[in-house]
C-alpha cells in the first residue's frame, strides 16, 4: 500500500505529517512502514529522527549525449526527435550542441543518428541514502545533486530502490503541482493533501485536487494549523464532498518543538488523539484495519 503526502504549495506541515503517521502506524498498529523523502531537492525527513543511522548511500547517475562534431553531419535528425528541445544544431555554421539541463536522458537522439556521432557518458543525478532510524523499516531519501533540474529523474530511481515486501509505504512528495509531485503519486493507491485554512492554502489546495482527479487519484484533507485564518477552506471541502480525515490545532507550543526537530519524542495528548484518528481513518480507508 502507497500513500502519498502531498501539498499545494511549501509550509503546509507536510513533512510533519508524513513522519508523524510513519511514527504512529509503526508503533500502534504493528505494521512495517517505509518513509520515503521524494522532496529530492529538499529533503528534511531524516533531520526528526535524532538516532538514525546511515546504512547505505549510493550515487545515482544518468546519461547524458554528446555529440562529435567530425562524425555529425548536421542533419538535424537528433534535434527534431528530441522532445525537450535539448539538441541545437547550425548546419551553416557546423555547430551541434546538447543542452545537459535540458535532457531527459530518453536517448532517443542516440537512436535517431544515422552516422554513430552521438555517444552518452554518466553525469550524476544525485545520492540515494537509507537510514535505520529505529522504526519500522526506515526512511529512504533522495538528495539531488546541486545544479540539476531532472527531480523528476531522480524521484523516479529512488521509488525503484523501494523494498517491495513494505506492507505500506509513505511518500512525502515534494510541495506543488509539478512533474515531480505527478511522479511522486503516480502510483499511490492513495494521497493525502495537507492544506492551511488560509487564502493561499485553499488556493493551492485548489490546484492540487484538479490535479488528482484528473489523475483519478482517491484522496482526503488533512488541515493543518486548525484556528488561523477562515472558513473558506471549510466551505470548499463541505461544498464539494471532500473529505475531512482530520483537523490539526495550531499550536505555538508545538511549533517550538518542531523548531527542535523533536516531534516524535514531545507529541501533546490531544495531537496523538488526532493522529490516531487519522491513521484508523485512512487505514479503514485502504482497506487495512
Amino acid at each position: 500500500m502507497k500513500i502519498a503526502v502531498a501539498s499545494g504549495k511549501g509550509g503546509t506541515g507536510k513533512t510533519t505529517v508524513s513522519v508523524t503517521l510513519y511514527y504512529f502506524l509503526n508503533h500502534f498498529y504493528n505494521f512495517k512502514v517505509q518513509l520515503v523523502d521524494c522532496d529530492v531537492e529538499e529533503p528534511n525527513d531524516a533531520i526528526f529522527f535524532s538516532d538514525a543511522i546511515k546504512i547505505n548511500e549510493r550515487k545515482v547517475f544518468q546519461l547524458i549525449p554528446k555529440i562529435d562534431q567530425e562524425k555529425c553531419t548536421f542533419c538535424r535528425k537528433c534535434a527534431e526527435w528530441c522532445e525537450f528541445n535539448a539538441i541545437s544544431i547550425v548546419k551553416n555554421l557546423e555547430f551541434a550542441d546538447v543542452n545537459n539541463d535540458l535532457c531527459h536522458s530518453c536517448g532517443a537522439c542516440k537512436i535517431a543518428c544515422d552516422y554513430g556521432a552521438i555517444k552518452e557518458y554518466e553525469q550524476l543525478l544525485g545520492v540515494i541514502s537509507l537510514y535505520n532510524t529505529g522504526i519500522g523499516n526506515g526512511l529512504t531519501e533522495g538528495k539531488l545533486q546541486i545544479g540539476s533540474a531532472m527531480q523528476t529523474s531522480l524521484i523516479k530511481q529512488v521509488k525503484n530502490s523501494i523494498v517491495s515486501s513494505d506492507e505500506i509505504i509513505i511518500l512525502d512528495a515534494p510541495p506543488g503541482t509539478s512533474c515531480p509531485v505527478v511522479e511522486t503519486v503516480s502510483d499511490a493507491d492513495f494521497v493525502i493533501l495537507v492544506s492551511e485554512p488560509t487564502p493561499f492554502g485553499l488556493y493551492d489546495l485548489k490546484l492540487m485536487v484538479d490535479l488528482l482527479i484528473e489523475l483519478k487519484k482517491p484522496f482526503g484533507v488533512i488541515i493543518n494549523k486548525a484556528g488561523i485564518g477562515n472558513n473558506d477552506l471549510f466551505n470548499y471541502l463541505h461544498s464539494n464532498n471532500i473529505e475531512i480525515l482530520g483537523n490539526i490545532p495550531f499550536s505555538r507550543e508545538f511549533a517550538a518543538i518542531y523548531a527542535t526537530g523533536e516531534i516524535l519524542k514531545k507529541i501533546p495528548e490531544e495531537f496523538e488523539n488526532t493522529y490516531r484518528i487519522i491513521a484508523e481513518k485512512l487505514l479503514a480507508k485502504t482497506g487495512m484495519l
